[in-house]
């Protein structure tokens, strides 16, 4: 059975809290105080589930390594951290995993359930909302971007699977081909704010496009020192479109 939300959190007091607070806004919550226990049933159940939270120190596998094994499963599943280090490096290496979100202990809870609700608001569809009858691609040069996938074809035909992040900023960078995108901008869109640890974030997910995008031979993304950044379509204009199918 799918859940809105997985926990994976080795501290019991923190465990049934967070719980207990997101069950009664109405979420269904699943918990595990072990990695083991989460991955057994992730890889048994791995589409759906609206959100994943993983604790980095569990007792039996790193949360780093739990979660670059729920990517391998199931790419475009979003999750975030829970730490009790705050330091640059190890958040630089949760959002190179995927995370769309690193929170630091101690942390209100309130605070922490709001922005679970926000994430799952943004990322999750709405099910009541009508079917999409038609899916929306954008050729970007030899690259066919299938947005509401969260896939990129390549021009020798291989899928590759975005995550949810990755996608949010190449529609962005899509939005405005060939022409200067703001790293400011792109902040206050996607993060809400422009500070310095998003924007090592936004650094991260740039560079993890700049690399799938080097087989590509008229698709890059290039800095505009101080400013921000342009994704460049080596072909004519009239090429770059959208299509729907």
């Amino acid at each position: 059975m799918p859940y809105d939300i997985i926990i994976i959190e080795d501290e019991p007091d923190l465990g049934n809290v967070i719980t207990a607070y997101l069950q009664l806004r109405g979420f269904s919550v699943l918990w595990f105080n072990t990695a083991t226990e989460a991955l057994a049933y992730y890889a048994a159940n791995p589409f759906n589930n609206k959100l994943v939270i993983v604790d980095v120190q569990l007792p039996d596998i790193n949360g780093f390594e739990l979660a670059a094994e729920l990517v391998k499963i199931n790419a475009s599943q979003p999750f975030f951290f829970l730490t009790a280090h705050s330091e640059k490096q190890d958040r630089l290496r949760g959002l190179k995993i995927g995370a769309i979100d690193y929170i630091s202990k101690p942390f209100e809870i309130e605070e922490l359930v709001l922005r679970i609700a926000n994430i799952i608001n943004k990322f999750s569809p709405d099910p009541k909302a009508p079917a999409a009858v038609k899916s929306d691609y954008i050729n970007l040069g030899d690259i066919r971007y299938q947005k509401d996938q969260l896939l990129v074809l390549m021009p020798d035909g291989k899928e590759i699977s975005l995550t949810v992040r990755e996608s949010e900023v190449l529609d962005q960078l899509a939005g405005n081909i060939n022409q200067v995108v703001k790293k400011k901008d792109l902040l206050l869109s996607l993060w809400g704010n422009d500070d310095y640890f998003n924007g090592k974030s936004l650094e991260v997910f740039i560079s993890r496009l700049r690399r799938l995008f080097r087989a590509s031979n008229q698709v890059s993304i290039e800095n505009v020192y101080g400013l921000g950044y342009i994704l460049k379509v080596h072909q004519h204009s009239e090429n770059v479109h959208l299509e729907q199918e």
